[in-house]
């Protein structure tokens, strides 16, 4: 019985953060934008109407449906070379969450790992890891990105690797803040006692409370990331223009704002209520994260 009740308590304390999040309108919305966005990204050879790089010169610079002149068939229009804005828009949503969450994923290994030998192991490896952080800081993330891409070239894997060992520094400060805090609690003293490793102490057992607010840092720089690498693309530094991205669609409709705006609008328009679904969510992950968030 005493395991069942152990059992049902953390259960008991989710269900009022579930109702809250069901009850915050904009929470629900974000989720089902980043919902409608991870579906798009997966299927996209199925739902996408068309090949995203066919070219039809005949329908070229064709308005949105509804708009005069606007044809059914294309109901977001097409570019100046045909090809049609949805089908576009959508393949590119495989790229932007593919370089949002995998650069999220790799900034936030490295940084835990720094994180947690400099706040355990203190001394001068932390001074050594946190001045290392501090002369990152002391560079522009976008700058130091363009200036590594341009360095070892545009490509897929670059971008993701170029912005993951950009973004490391919040997740380490992170924590590392958490860990000094831990560090000098009972069931550390306990375990350090009793002779268990340093690694298998940082593992076990501080590693676990810190997966919180490494997840909500996660959230919020997978929309940076997003952002970040439709800056790259938009520059020609990031994925080759042989991929569909969404900042590579804005490149490409620059030219055309004053008479074909729909080529850039659409694409910018899913850029950003994308991070910001991203960035929604993440803060509902901490509300949730929290144990105080909804204590009564």
């Amino acid at each position: 019985m005493t395991a069942a009740a152990t059992t049902a308590a953390p259960a008991a304390a989710r269900a009022p953060r579930a109702r809250a999040v069901l009850r915050n309108k904009l929470a629900v919305l974000a989720i089902a934008v980043l919902a409608a966005v991870l579906v798009a990204a997966v299927f996209a050879p199925v739902i996408a109407p068309y090949d995203p790089a066919a070219q039809d010169l005949l329908v070229r610079l064709r308005p949105p449906a509804w708009l005069a002149g606007g044809d059914a068939a294309h109901l977001l229009g097409t570019d100046q070379l045909g090809r049609d804005v949805l089908s576009r828009m959508i393949h590119g949503a495989r790229v932007s969450l593919l370089v949002g969450v995998s650069a999220a994923l790799l900034a936030g290994v490295i940084g835990a790992l720094v994180g947690l030998v400099s706040g355990y192991v203190g001394g001068w490896p932390d001074r050594l890891l946190m001045r290392l952080a501090d002369l990152q800081l002391a560079f522009p993330s976008i700058l130091l990105a363009l200036a590594i891409v341009g360095f070892l070239g545009s490509g897929l894997w670059y971008v993701i690797i170029v912005l993951g060992f950009t973004g490391w520094v919040s997740y380490a400060r992170v924590v590392r803040s958490e860990v000094l805090s831990l560090r000098s609690r009972d069931f550390v003293t306990e375990a350090r006692a009793i002779g268990v490793p340093d690694l298998v102490i940082m593992r076990r057992h501080l590693l676990p409370n810190v997966l919180a607010p490494l997840a909500t840092i996660g959230t919020l720089h997978v929309a940076a990331a997003i952002v970040a690498e439709a800056s790259l693309s938009y520059l020609g530094l990031g994925v080759p223009k042989s991929v569909v991205t969404w900042g590579g669609m804005l490149s490409d409709g620059q030219l055309y704002l004053g008479t074909s705006w729909w080529i850039a609008v659409f694409p910018g328009l899913a850029l950003m209520f994308t991070a910001l679904a991203v960035n929604l969510a993440g803060d509902v992950l901490r509300d949730v994260a929290d144990p105080k968030a909804y204590r009564s």
